[in-house]
């Protein structure tokens, strides 16, 4: 409730019982300004107060069932070392083949980067190499079967790689059915 809104406090009267007639005298003297202001300073501070007091207690009003619902409890589980080994055994065959796949995508991503590299290296090799304007036919001949056979030695190279993985798959998939 704001000051415009209130009564006049011109014409307020005394909140003691005994009467006006202990307060006022015959003639009514005006209330100075300064007194008004002060009273109604007051009345903001006790509806600030009052309404603080009412968010509070609503903010707060569910407490006790929140400390109850937030409230944990210990509880302790004794397992024996034979469950606690079955499980461990348990997620790492269910982690392994994950991680053994993770261990080829890191091999073969280091075997392009080393395969990279050998041609970055042949490409300076030939660069070094290559003939000048100057050279003869012969040459340059001689150079461009050379870079052809360095391509074919890497691909034989892969394709050898690819046949030993399929090779240590097929193994590991008989011995598996071995031990089974």
């Amino acid at each position: 409730m704001s000051r415009l809104s209130r009564a006049n406090l011109k014409a307020r009267e005394s909140i003691f019982t005994s009467g006006p007639s202990i307060h006022r005298t015959d003639t009514v003297a005006p209330c100075p300004p300064d007194l008004e202001e002060c009273v109604a300073a007051m009345e903001d501070c006790c509806e600030e107060a009052h309404e603080a007091q009412q968010l509070l207690r609503n903010g707060t009003r569910d407490l006790p069932r929140m400390m109850k619902v937030l409230g944990n409890e210990r509880v302790f589980l004794l397992v024996n070392e034979d469950t606690i080994k079955r499980y461990k055994t348990d997620l790492a065959d269910e982690v392994e083949p994950t991680i053994n796949e993770l261990i080829e995508r890191a091999e073969h991503g280091l075997a392009a980067l080393e395969k990279k590299e050998g041609l970055l290296k042949t490409k300076l090799e030939t660069a070094h190499a290559r003939p000048n304007a100057n050279a003869t036919a012969t040459q340059k001949m001689e150079a461009r079967r050379l870079q052809l056979l360095t391509k074919q030695r890497e691909r034989l190279e892969d394709d050898v790689r690819v046949l030993e993985e399929e090779i240590m798959l097929l193994e590991a998939k008989t011995t598996r059915r071995r031990r089974l």
